[in-house]
């Protein structure tokens, strides 16, 4: 599978550009005008830097304003493309794209404009080159790539074809199936591109919303079904505007773009076996059934602290390691293992962190598969040195640098902790707080990097993204969506993208240095009866105002004996159609890590977000004014 990208994609000068392309692993790149402009290098240079990075150049684009033009514009139309096939051929590259005219004094006419590429499609044989034909969603006379391809149809010119956009038939909602009856062999690139569902000027919106294919809310995977129906085997390549991209790292927007081309045409592998599509090997995506552990980073001295509050919440010490500094706490299917080794990764992470949950695992249908899939999506696996008797277990590096490990039921993976932790003796405790399962996790992540964790993913796990939701702290707008496995109860995980450091959010971000997981939040099948045990353990909720109760019953309609309980222990309330959700949170701890308890009753989906900006108000009032928690 041939894979490119415009250097216009990505941010940088154009050297750096080149690097993260190739390291990123596609094999070719479209030349973005204004970056060869703007680069100090003769195009043979180009050329040769290009092919010394092990890339080849797909595409020189765009050249504007061509077809149907009146004179003495038409003449000069014809020369600057003169001009541009010289570059051209000092760079090395054969294939220049034309995208429809927008020009106010051009002309009309399927005809004429056929007419103008069959005449081009004459000097372009000369020299050996070819011409693609881009229909733009704005274009002033062509913006439909049917249209488009019935003037590439009568051009009759071997040397001129069709390029196709998704964006730009996607964005005007054009039947994509219509892309089926056109012979592969004259389409000369399909470039891609995603975008989320914003209603606003299609120019504007093309050139600062679009995004990877999988990042965005437009039907790519039945764009791309459409256009292998056809036999194209050519480039696919990613042509993506976007802000936020500009200003991003070059080496991870290009592994997002790579990441998001195998995932792409894996799944339209699927959806079209009988097309035999060169698609890479890997396993489907992966079941993910729930988290099976979550694991802390800690000092000696702040694991007392730690352990403290976890017994608050119900949870007794139950095994330590048989060789190393980690000791396992459990509480129904829950389990948190506490690491204050001083070697390994667990190490390094307090040392940059301080206490942080830098590590989870989560329970899928196969645990080598999902190593395989993830691997071949670019993610970078982990392992670290064994000793004897510990059993090596799957894992990469995800958010925060922090680290996923796959368990499944294989013999091996599934009795870990009889072999790897001897059992230690329990003091029988009469107060069960009745937490159950993990919920969710929350990780927080800069918001320039959110599309690229929800594409890690929803493209190696079998999940799905929830509509974004804004929530608003006292210090700016945080950014939250959720990734969710396809059968609940299971994996839950949101992601919250902190815009600054003023934000609750943006703060723990900055104190931690880059950790992810900020808050774990556990099930309860009954939150009354669990916030009274909890009291009994000495549990110290997050006090939630007064206000916020009253604000609650008045809207709801709550009764108030109801509403009084809910105050009484700190519960906050939501409901939806179709059913109702309890939360109650912890103080935080360290850098601002917290806990929560929930309750779902009926279908209740959600997360609770309309009750975010009290919470956050709630842990701002408990916080220094250096921003470290009081107490």
């Amino acid at each position: 599978m041939e894979t490119s990208i415009a250097t216009v994609s990505i941010s940088g000068e154009f050297p750096e550009k080149l690097a993260a392309i190739a390291k990123a692993g596609f094999t070719g790149v479209e030349i973005f005008e204004n970056d060869f402009l703007t680069f100090d290098a003769s195009p043979k240079e180009v050329g040769r830097m290009v092919a010394d990075h092990g890339l080849k150049i797909t595409l020189f684009q765009p050249f504007r304003d061509f077809e149907g033009m009146p004179e003495p514009q038409r003449s000069r139309a014809f020369d600057r493309a003169e001009r541009k096939f010289d570059l051209m051929g000092e760079m090395g590259t054969d294939l220049m794209l034309i995208c429809s005219n927008v020009s106010p004094i051009s002309l009309g006419g399927i005809d004429r404009a056929a007419a103008d590429f069959h005449a081009l499609g004459e000097r372009a044989q000369k020299r050996g080159l070819r011409v693609g034909y881009e229909a733009l969603a704005w274009g002033r006379h062509i913006h439909d790539h049917r249209d488009a391809w019935e003037i590439v149809r009568r051009a009759d010119h071997q040397n001129i074809g069709l390029i196709l956009d998704s964006f730009h038939t996607l964005a005007r909602k054009i039947e994509v199936n219509s892309i089926r009856s056109i012979p592969g062999d004259r389409i000369f690139i399909v470039q891609l591109a995603d975008a989320p569902l914003i209603d606003m000027d299609l120019l504007y919106w093309s050139r600062h919303f679009r995004n990877m294919p999988g990042e965005g809310d437009l039907p790519v995977v039945d764009f791309m079904r459409a256009v292998a129906a056809t036999g194209y085997n050519g480039p696919l390549s990613l042509e993506i505007f976007n802000d936020q991209f500009r200003g991003g790292s070059a080496r991870a927007i290009a592994e997002d773009g790579h990441r998001s081309l195998i995932h792409l045409m894996d799944q339209v592998g699927r959806a079209e076996p009988s097309l035999s599509l060169p698609v890479p090997a890997m396993p489907p995506r992966i079941e993910a059934k729930g988290v099976e552990f979550v694991e802390f980073a800690a000092g000696s001295d702040e694991k007392a602290n730690l352990e403290e509050l976890l017994c608050t919440l119900g949870f007794d010490k139950t095994a330590r390691h048989r060789s190393r500094a980690v000791d396992l706490y459990q509480q129904g299917d829950i389990r948190i293992v506490i690491n204050t080794d001083t070697d390994g990764f667990a190490g390094s992470s307090y040392a940059v962190h301080g206490t942080n949950a830098y590590a989870y695992g989560l329970k899928v249908g196969d645990a080598a598969a999902t190593l395989a899939r993830a691997s071949a999506l670019g993610a970078p696996t982990f392992a670290e040195p064994r000793r004897a008797g510990e059993v090596a277990v799957p894992a990469i590096q995800g958010v925060g640098n922090g680290v996923i490990y796959f368990l499944d039921d294989t013999p091996e993976l599934a009795g870990i902790w009889a072999q790897e932790f001897l059992p230690v003796e329990q003091a029988e405790s009469a107060i069960d707080t009745g937490l159950f399962r993990i919920d969710h996790l929350a990780q927080t992540t800069r918001y320039e990097e959110m599309l690229t964790w929800l594409l890690f993913y929803t493209s190696i796990f079998a999940t799905r993204r929830t509509p974004m939701v804004d929530v608003i702290d006292p210090g700016g707008l945080v950014r939250s969506q959720a990734v969710e496995g396809l059968d609940q109860p299971g994996f839950r995980l949101t992601m919250n993208g902190a815009d600054n450091r003023k934000t609750f959010a943006g703060k723990f971000l900055a104190e931690g240095f880059g950790t992810s997981i900020q808050h774990i939040a556990f099930e309860t099948r009954d939150i009354f009866a669990t916030a009274e045990a909890l009291e009994k353990r000495g549990f110290q909720p997050l006090p939630i105002s007064r206000n916020y109760y009253d604000d609650l019953e008045a809207r709801l309609g709550l009764e108030p004996d109801f509403s009084d309980r809910l105050r009484a222990h700190s519960i906050l309330y939501d409901r939806d159609d179709n059913g109702e959700y309890f939360q109650i949170y912890s103080r935080t701890f360290g850098e601002g890590f917290f806990f929560e308890i929930v309750e779902r009753r009926g279908g209740y989906a959600g997360y609770g977000a309309m009750n975010a900006p009290f919470r956050i108000a709630a842990q701002r009032r408990f916080l220094k004014p250096d921003g470290m928690p009081k107490g």
